[in-house]
Formats: C-alpha cells, sequence, structure tokens
C-alpha cells in the first residue's frame, strides 16, 4: 500500500511538472515566435492568433472533450491522470502568460520549442498521463497496434499544422514541422531510457555454459534455438551492457559469429515495452 501512495506521489510530481515544461514551450517560445503546433495545441495557436482567445480556456474545453471521446477506449488510471495534466496546462499557460522569448533565429525558437515539447510529453507519458489530443489518440495506437508514441503523435500533428500556414505563413508552416519532428524525436529518446534493449543471435562454436555465463554477469534474458545449422543463443540485455556482452563472447567464444539488433518492443512475464 505504501509502495502505490509513493507511485501516484511520483505520477502526480511528472504530470504536474510536465504540464509546466509544456506551457513554458507554447507561451515562451511558440507563441512568442509566431509559431504553431499539431493536433489541438496547434488549434490553440491558430484560435489564439485569429480571434485572441485565452489559451488556457482552448486547452481546457477542446481536450476535455477528446479525453471524453477516449473514456472508454484508455485505461482510467491514465484517465485520472490525463485530467489531472489538462487542468495543470490551463494554470500554467495563465502563470505563465507574460513570458516571451522572441528570438532572432525562428529556428531556434522552433528547435528549442520542440525540445521542451518533447520534454514535456516523455514527463507527462512517464506518468502515466497523456495531454488528451492527439496523445490520446497516440496512446490508443501505441497501445492496440504498437505504434511508435512519437511518431504516431506525429501523424495527427501534421494533420492541423500544414493547414495553418494559412495562418502563420509558409516559413513558420515549415518551421512548425521541423519543431514537431525535434518533439517526436526528444519524446522517443525519453521514453526508451530505462528500457532500451539489445538482442544478441549467437550461432557457430560457443561453449554450453556461455548462456548462464552472460545472463549472470550482465543479467537479460536468454533461449536456445534449434536451427539446421545447430543450436543458437538469442540473448537480450540491457543497451548498457551488450558492449560487456560481446567482449566477454569473444573471450569465451572466438569462433561465435554474433549478428545484433534493436529491441524496440518486448512482451512477457512481467514485461510488456511498446515504444
Amino acid at each position: 500500500m505504501r509502495a502505490d501512495y509513493k507511485l501516484i506521489i511520483r505520477n502526480i510530481f511528472l504530470n504536474v511538472m510536465g504540464a509546466l515544461v509544456y506551457a513554458i514551450a507554447v507561451r515562451a517560445f511558440l507563441i512568442s515566435n509566431d509559431l504553431g503546433e499539431g493536433g489541438v495545441t496547434g488549434l490553440m495557436t491558430i484560435f489564439y492568433y485569429c480571434f485572441k482567445i485565452p489559451t488556457w480556456l482552448t486547452n481546457c474545453v477542446l481536450n476535455t472533450i477528446i479525453l471524453i471521446l477516449g473514456w472508454k477506449l484508455l485505461d482510467k488510471k491514465t484517465v485520472y491522470y490525463t485530467l489531472l495534466t489538462i487542468f495543470s496546462i490551463s494554470a500554467w499557460l495563465h502563470v505563465v502568460d507574460r513570458i516571451h522569448f522572441e528570438l532572432h533565429d525562428p529556428l531556434v525558437a522552433a528547435l528549442a520549442g520542440g525540445a521542451l515539447m518533447g520534454i514535456a510529453m516523455g514527463l507527462i507519458f512517464k506518468g502515466h498521463g497523456t495531454i488528451a489530443g492527439s496523445t490520446v489518440l497516440a496512446a490508443i495506437l501505441n497501445k492496440y497496434f504498437g505504434f511508435k508514441t512519437g511518431y504516431a503523435m506525429l501523424i495527427f500533428d501534421y494533420a492541423v499544422a500544414i493547414p495553418s500556414l494559412v495562418v502563420i505563413g509558409f516559413e513558420n508552416m515549415l518551421l512548425t514541422l521541423v519543431e514537431l519532428y525535434a518533439s517526436a524525436v526528444v519524446l522517443n529518446k525519453i521514453l526508451a531510457w530505462g528500457v532500451d534493449q539489445k538482442a544478441l543471435l549467437i550461432t557457430g562454436e560457443f561453449p554450453q555454459t556461455l548462456g548462464t555465463d552472460l545472463t549472470q554477469l550482465y543479467g537479460g534474458k536468454i533461449t536456445e534455438l534449434a536451427g539446421d545449422t545447430g543450436v543458437q543463443l538469442y540473448y537480450v540485455c540491457a543497451t548498457s551492457k551488450y558492449v560487456n556482452a560481446l567482449n566477454k563472447i569473444k573471450q569465451l567464444a572466438p569462433a561465435a559469429y554474433v549478428v545484433v539488433s534493436d529491441v524496440r518492443s518486448s512482451y512477457g512475464r512481467d514485461v510488456l515495452r511498446l515504444l
């Protein structure tokens, strides 16, 4: 029970801090430099440019509607944290309304805004929340189809960002696309922290104890595969460990042949990672 309490506090903290970073990215970098965004945030900036509707109000209304639509498709815990995030973003947008960073180079603003957006959404996702809008749709694609979260969001975000050229102009629209891509890259990197894995397929000649030696030294999981050319070992370990594992294989089995590949998703007992 105590562990659950600590986890809830951690998730609340991550969602609130992510909301703060998100609000700073939107108000201080995007709107201050006449840039757009994707999804509901893109609509939020367009409504602000065209009608001066407060960003916090658009965020609260539109995202609440989208969250209601996605109520049955998302885990209820995610819905509750998302509600917290939506209202936290609206509150922070009101607080940071006077923060402006008008940069001479709009590309710097796009990259800085995109990096902050990626960090913000990474914190929120790590806290089991979303910012609703396109992230609800991305979370659904991630949960049911295994799409990478950042790139799934990119599809939905571009659907709003590209038509925004009518409001912000062609050049700023292109910079908005750069900002969205930077955000997706940073988000995927953050989500991969702590769950990055490498898969090593070991063939050729190696001692029978090699699999046991690797798991004892570097952790991970190993499976024996029976093939036409003999027994093979399929070893999955943390990315931070695979170089050491390769060196150990070279030491213990110099005649072995090793193929290394990235592991994007893993599923099994006590583990489910879809990045």
